[in-house]
């Protein structure tokens, strides 16, 4: 099976961004207990390519995902690669990115906001694209992107949280990118990995519901 439909399988991808590189093991651990299978680690991330690495490392016989967030630059997704990023995220639509992303059969969900920068992310040859910043477009944007682009596999981002979830994903998107409402940096500082699994299980649930209830 394809990355992309285990994305639309599993609903969910959690983006851990600015966590400490001794946590960083408890974090990926904390989320895989709650249910997670896709993990982004972001580019300006502390040690992010030695993230990448262990994570590979510690999942590599499990049905985990480990990819690399925030990749501005060709160079920048070539070390996350090399490292085993399995897929790339961008914030921005830059289009040699997912060329290479393409080239290396590495599935890429580049940032896009408009319905320009959509269809262009396709022609450079991404299959999904990543919606970003959902917090200030809104559900609403979300729809009327949808009405003329019905077909394009869309991960929302920014802004998805347990009130919204289910919505966003009645409204046809593939997934959606969680970061902060998951990685509780508090419950990081604490060392209460447990606080994280919990979380994760509450949106595993969430996505259940939908699927159950519709």
């Amino acid at each position: 099976m394809k990355l992309i439909e285990l994305v639309k399988r599993e609903k969910i991808v959690v983006i851990v961004r600015g966590i400490k590189p001794e946590d960083s093991l408890s974090v990926a651990e904390a989320l895989v207990a709650g249910g997670i299978r896709f993990i982004e680690v972001t580019m300006n991330t502390e040690g992010a390519l030695a993230i990448i690495q262990q994570w590979r490392e510690r999942f590599k016989n499990e049905e985990i995902f480990i990819g690399a967030g925030t990749v501005l630059d060709r160079e920048m997704a070539t070390a996350a690669i090399e490292a085993g990023a399995q897929f790339i995220v961008t914030p921005n639509l830059d289009e040699e990115v997912v060329k290479l992303s393409c080239e290396k059969n590495i599935d890429i969900f580049p940032g896009v906001m408009t319905p320009t920068e959509i269809v262009k992310a396709l022609k450079a040859g991404a299959k999904a694209v990543k919606l970003f910043p959902m917090g200030s477009l809104g559900l609403n944007y979300l729809k009327e992107i949808r009405a003329p682009l019905s077909d394009v596999q869309i991960l929302a981002t920014g802004g998805v949280n347990l009130e919204n979830i289910q919505e966003y994903l009645k409204n046809g998107v593939i997934g959606v990118g969680i970061g902060s409402n998951i990685i509780d940096k508090k419950l990081i500082e604490e060392k209460n990995f447990q606080g994280i699994t919990e979380l994760a299980r509450k949106y595993i649930e969430a996505v259940k519901d939908v699927e159950k209830y519709g």
